[in-house]
């Protein structure tokens, strides 16, 4: 899946650690969330989740403080040591259901993954960045969920989440920037950077852009039904 972006929302990866070292054996494990890209006004939102394994590695913190350089040396690091799925709602999803929808649909599709890989564990807790969690707001839910403002600077398992979610997200804007050079994504990664906007009104939205956003909608002359997030 990676190097190209999903040919379907309900595309997932995942990776188990080490026999061992992942998982903690007890009842009920924590788990933390997060997504990358409900801002961009191209590209699909991507959601990771993260069980820590008994090696946490070390300088986890909120993918949006970190450098490049450090979240590309720390995604190796967690996708080794930790138990971890990735869940993706692509742009016609984005744009039938509404960017806040997407984004719980593809939490629940990277906790549903991750649970398959800890079945005989079981998960006890899901920790949600952000103040909403996907409980009563997507029908295939069926965890214990909290909601923690700021939880990616404050729970290393959701910067754990945060971090694997940028990195593959930013892969796929890198693929897909490679097939539609214009608009930049190689450094913007989709958001609505003034080069973004500038390629936008010189060459149109691709099949990439999410129709839904104003920006977009009003290229392609349709009425927006979404704001665009920043």
């Amino acid at each position: 899946m990676v190097g190209r972006m999903p040919a379907n929302g309900s595309a997932v990866s995942g990776g188990s650690a080490p026999a061992g070292n992942a998982l903690a054996r007890l009842p009920g494990l924590v788990v933390g969330v997060d997504e990358a890209g409900r801002g961009p006004l191209a590209g699909p939102v991507v959601a990771a989740a993260v069980v820590l394994g008994a090696q946490v590695p070390e300088g986890l913190a909120d993918s949006k403080v970190l450098s490049a350089a450090r979240r590309a040396r720390l995604e190796p690091s967690i996708r080794q040591s930790c138990n971890w799925a990735l869940g993706i709602a692509d742009v016609a999803e984005i744009d039938q259901l509404n960017i806040f929808a997407a984004t719980m649909l593809a939490m629940t599709r990277a906790v549903a993954a991750l649970a398959l890989q800890i079945d005989e564990v079981g998960i006890g807790t899901v920790l949600v960045d952000g103040n909403m969690t996907p409980a009563g707001r997507c029908a295939d839910w069926i965890w214990p969920a909290r909601a923690i403002v700021r939880g990616d600077a404050s729970e290393p398992c959701i910067s754990a989440a945060s971090i694997l979610a940028k990195e593959h997200r930013d892969r796929l804007m890198r693929a897909a920037a490679a097939e539609f050079p214009h608009y930049g994504w190689e450094r913007n990664a989709g958001y609505g950077t003034a080069e973004h906007l500038a390629a936008l009104r010189r060459h149109g939205a691709c099949p990439h852009h999410r129709r839904s956003f104003a920006p977009v909608a009003a290229v392609i002359g349709l009425g927006a039904v979404e704001t665009f997030l920043r």
